[in-house]
């Protein structure tokens, strides 16, 4: 990868189990949790008795990086100190479509060397986690550890004392329940306390033969993982019964055939972007595959449905919110649409119950890891987010069922989004003085693209209704939202060919990438002249990392760039518009996992960071898939 990312990730598995290199060189910062915060896990190799570091800072002299790269699914690092080279694996197989082995807590490190001088050399390797991995903040608590075994394979187990678990919920937190566990097979563990730092560490250390790959297992049992709805709910790949160290040592056994299957997926996932978008969009998708899963909760509720949980990190970390779902789902109707049903699940249960009092889609399901309504505003309509959250919800269960080519989901809750169309037939054509997802300037009536997501709502219930039958019903909606569309077209324009941020700002622009539905359904509800003259008019916005999201800033949004550029019907037209956002990730300055909101003058981020949205960026592939043509 040509890309320098602005951070490596290292171990992800989901919002706090979550590991970073935030440098350029693996050993030259702490290893970080996303939310920035240490989470320090130092490696050394010791080479016929002198010990270096490749992870980490500890004082001692440093390895020489040579090489990282990067795929969907594994992080590689070469490192030489003369005598030998050194090739590290930082792997976590998630397989959107295997739910057991996604969900599965358990990630490798996998380490082999070669001489590089030509003699032979006796190497030992060291692993050292810390007790900041199982708690908020070290010093939080005194740690337990303990040594376990995992069919043979020695683990140091490491928790905090006093386990309270699921006992709050947060956005800049780290989790303060479970277990960490690192396993070294045919190796040997152990724990101790620095002297310097006065934290407790385990440790996993092994002699490393040359040529061969040996493994080290970092793993985490967070033992429950959502409170949802009164109940609290494991996992997937804990539902039926089965233990941490039985996780442990499947996992052991399983490497070799997973590393297979998920560097398959990772080459194919790269030559089909490079072959829809250019080999800058490969990387970035490539970067943000592990980001966009990790970022999510995957669980079982009660009745054994898949509830997929998003935080949303660095925005008040709600869960499940829909305005963040919503971007995400490209890569999710790609690779497993069942994970867009985990997403909506918890905003049906809500909104079907008797704790919800309104006629529209609820913002979010609580705030993660607590799943039990809204902690957003639920008795202030300020707060809430209308037209937004209708129209989000409509497309994203429109496009499941389109993907799955089934609209049995959808038939369990019509009532619930009849009432949805109603509000976008009655708002949604010039909407209220209402919050939508991007009024970070605040709040704006009369937003164009805006009333494009209602129109595009209106038609997804078309969609639907074509979809079980309803012949009537589906030819009236279409024709609703083509008359939404010609209205939209007459108040919005500009009169050059471009389009208004809002019905009443003549000569004011934005990006209008909620139409990009339009064009992967092949519906034409807009008429095609109208988005390529608006698209046109785009580039003479763009700044040196990319178009703002509108006149009023020059920030912008990475998943909202990508899918107005998914518009445009040139390739060479959607690399020219996406080369300003790889330069921003390539050259930012913020070193934090894949930022989505930043300035486009200096690539800086604005705010937010290890989101979900950045699932949105796989739009310009699954648009190359056809799978959403109707």
């Amino acid at each position: 990868m040509k890309m320098r990312a602005p951070a490596y990730p290292l171990l992800t598995v989901d919002p706090y189990f979550s590991l970073w290199s935030m440098a350029d060189t693996l050993n030259g910062d702490t290893v970080k949790h996303w939310t920035g915060k240490p989470n320090t896990v130092c490696g050394t190799v010791t080479v016929d008795g002198e010990e270096k570091t490749f992870m980490g800072t500890n004082g001692k002299p440093a390895m020489t990086q040579t090489s990282v790269d990067v795929n969907a699914m594994s992080t590689f690092y070469t490192f030489t100190d003369g005598k030998i080279t050194l090739k590290l694996r930082f792997f976590t197989p998630l397989l959107a479509d295997n739910l057991a082995i996604m969900t599965r807590p358990v990630s490798y490190v996998a380490a082999s060397w070669t001489s590089c001088d030509g003699a032979d050399h006796t190497v030992t390797m060291s692993l050292c986690a810390s007790e900041e991995l199982v708690m908020d903040k070290k010093g939080d608590d005194t740690v337990d550890c303990e040594i376990v075994d995992a069919d043979g394979i020695p683990c140091a187990k490491m928790g905090k004392h006093e386990q309270k678990i699921l006992n709050r919920s947060g956005d800049d937190l780290r989790i303060e329940w479970g277990y960490f566990y690192l396993g070294v097979p045919g190796g040997e563990v152990s724990s101790f306390q620095c002297d310097e730092c006065g934290m407790t560490f385990v440790m996993g250390k092994k002699t490393l033969t040359a040529g061969d790959e040996h493994l080290f297992l970092l793993a985490y049992d967070d033992i429950e993982s959502l409170e949802y709805y009164g109940d609290h709910v494991k996992s997937v790949w804990n539902a039926d019964g089965q233990t941490i160290l039985e996780a442990i040592a499947a996992a052991y056994e399983q490497y070799d055939s997973l590393v297979i299957e998920c560097d398959a997926f990772s080459d194919k996932l790269y030559l089909d972007a490079a072959k829809a978008g250019g080999v800058k969009y490969a990387e970035m998708l490539s970067l943000a595959y592990r980001q966009v899963i990790a970022a999510h909760k995957c669980a079982l509720d009660t009745d054994g449905n898949v509830i997929f949980v998003s935080k949303e990190c660095f925005s008040n970390g709600c869960a499940a919110t829909v305005d963040v779902s919503y971007p995400s789902i490209p890569m999710f109707l790609l690779y497993n649409p069942e994970l867009v049903k985990g997403m909506m699940r918890p905003i049906f249960k809500y909104a079907e119950s008797d704790a919800w009092k309104f006629d529209f889609a609820p913002h979010d399901a609580g705030q993660y890891p607590l799943v039990h309504g809204q902690v957003y505003g639920e008795n202030r309509l300020d707060c809430q987010m209308p037209v937004e959250e209708c129209g989000n919800m409509l497309v994203m269960i429109t496009t499941t069922a389109i993907a799955e080519k089934d609209a049995s989901y959808a038939k369990e809750h019509w009532n619930t989004l009849a009432d949805w169309v109603k509000y976008l037939e009655k708002y949604g054509n010039d909407p209220e003085n209402q919050l939508c997802t991007d009024d970070f300037a605040g709040h704006l009536a009369h937003n164009c693209n805006l009333a494009i997501k209602a129109i595009m709502g209106v038609a997804c219930f078309g969609i639907l209704n074509c979809m079980i039958g309803n012949k009537a019903e589906a030819e009236h909606y279409m024709a609703e939202a083509k008359e939404m569309a010609k209205s939209w077209a007459e108040r919005a324009g500009n009169g050059d060919g471009s389009y208004r941020l809002a019905f009443d700002r003549p000569g004011t622009f934005s990006m209008k990438y909620n139409a990009v539905w339009d064009k992967l359904f092949g519906t034409k509800i807009f008429a095609p002249e109208v988005l390529q003259s608006e698209l046109a008019s785009n580039f003479s916005h763009i700044n040196p990392y990319g178009m703002p999201l509108d006149n009023r800033s020059d920030y912008t949004k990475s998943d909202w760039l990508v899918w107005t550029a998914t518009l445009l019907n040139s390739d060479d037209d959607f690399e020219r518009f996406i080369e300003p956002l790889w330069q921003a990730y390539h050259r930012t300055p913020s070193r934090v996992p894949m930022t989505d909101w930043y300035f486009t003058t200096t690539s800086i981020q604005r705010g937010f960071q290890n989101r979900t949205v950045q699932g949105g960026l796989f739009i310009k592939l699954l648009d190359a898939s056809g799978k959403m043509k109707i």
